[in-house]
């Protein structure tokens, strides 16, 4: 299965090509975009060489990859499944790792929430995946309420050495959901919403 195009109410998520470039280095060159990731902002060189790696996720395992945002033609970010593994050793089956990078003028519209519950519902409908996680540092809250509000529940918290970011001291925490909370979530948001 190569990467499909995804649709929500507002967002339409594409497969991330050599044609996004430009919107890449918009995002990754904000300080701000990047504060919990980089600290800084990214040079146009860092950009290019993070996509050709953002490229690369898409080979691994078919379906998986990064996909670009748009909201009425106009780009607000990306989002990521990547499988478990991907970069640091063997791939783990079945799991992947969500994320998301929105520019900073669409924060607080629920964009992030919304292109992600899409990525979830694509990955365990439409991929069978059977557990999709994410992780963040533990003082970057707006993307933990994301991820809550997407329906992960934290897991842990854990610490690096070599982590030198603003406020890496605090460690980074991980939250995930499975395929059958998702289902069980999904189902009980069914049978809640009433009838047309």
């Amino acid at each position: 299965m190569s990467q499909a195009t995804l649709h929500t109410d507002r967002i339409r998520l594409v497969p991330l090509g050599d044609e996004h470039l430009e919107f890449e280095v918009e995002l990754d060159s904000d300080p701000e975009v990047m504060r919990y990731l980089t600290g800084d902002g990214r040079t146009r060189a860092q950009v290019e060489k993070a996509h050709g790696l953002r490229l690369a996720t898409a080979e691994s395992v078919p379906g998986l990859g990064f996909w670009v945002g748009f909201v009425d033609d106009e780009f607000v970010g990306w989002w990521l499944l990547q499988p478990a593994g991907w970069g640091d050793g063997p791939i783990v089956p079945g799991e992947a790792e969500l994320g998301y990078r929105l520019l900073r003028r669409h924060w607080g519209k629920g964009l992030a929430t919304e292109g992600s519950r899409e990525i979830l519902r694509h990955s365990f409908q439409d991929l069978d995946l059977h557990r999709v996680f994410a992780l963040t540092l533990t003082v970057n809250e707006r993307s933990r309420a994301t991820m809550s509000s997407t329906g992960l529940q934290y897991v842990r918290t854990f610490y690096e050495d070599d982590d030198d970011r603003d406020g890496s001291e605090l460690g980074a925490v991980e939250y995930a959901i499975t395929k059958d909370q998702w289902g069980t979530a999904r189902a009980s948001t069914d049978a809640a919403t009433p009838a047309r």
